[in-house]
Order: structure tokens, then sequence, then C-alpha cells
């Protein structure tokens, strides 16, 4: 077994008390963020949302003990997202996390 987990972390939430400056700039990127596009999964982390800033998620790959569990991953996720939305300007509400431990999924094969 090995020494760390790759979690598939997706975290939600709901854009608030955006500037005008923000909005533009949302508004502007809509297009590279808007359905599949930024539906990506990495390290970095990738933000989808539509033009209506309403509801944003991000999705994150990130690499953790499986000791500390989802909930560690979730939370190392929720703070990338956070320091993302931040350094941009970007208000937010609350954050959620759902977390996929890719290590330990049962993949069904056809037959």
């Amino acid at each position: 077994m090995s020494d760390q987990h790759t979690y598939r972390v997706i975290v939600r939430g709901t854009f608030d008390g955006l500037t005008a400056p923000a909005r533009e700039r949302l508004l502007a990127e809509v297009a590279e963020h808007e359905g599949i596009a930024g539906m990506r999964f990495g390290p970095e982390g990738s933000l989808a949302y539509d033009r209506t800033l309403k509801h944003f998620s991000m999705r994150y790959v990130v690499t953790s003990d499986p000791a500390d569990g989802d909930e560690m991953a979730g939370a190392l996720a929720e703070e990338q997202a956070t320091a993302h939305l931040a350094e941009r300007g970007y208000g937010h509400g609350e954050l959620r996390s759902t977390v996929t431990d890719m290590d330990t999924m049962k993949i069904n094969r056809k037959r």
C-alpha cells in the first residue's frame, strides 16, 4: 500500500460581496471557466462558474496521508481555494467539499 493517497476534491461555494472590478474580471474570463473547460482536476485547482456569478466550484488533486482521511484532503483543498479566491479579491460564502479517494475507488470493468 502506498504511503500517500491521491484525492480528487470538489470545493463548492457561492460568490458574495464581489466588487465591480472583480465582477468585470470574472465576466471577461467566463468562457475559460464555463462548462467542461473549467472542470479539470489538478494540484493548482481549476475554477468553474457561469455568467450569473452566483455559484462556483473548484477542482483539486490532493496527495495526503491516508491515515488523515478524507477530511484532511477536503480541508487542504478548501485552504487552497480560500487563498486562490482571496488573491483575486473574489468574495465568497462558506465552502464545502466532496472528496474521492482515488486509491480506494472501485472500478467496474465490462466483461
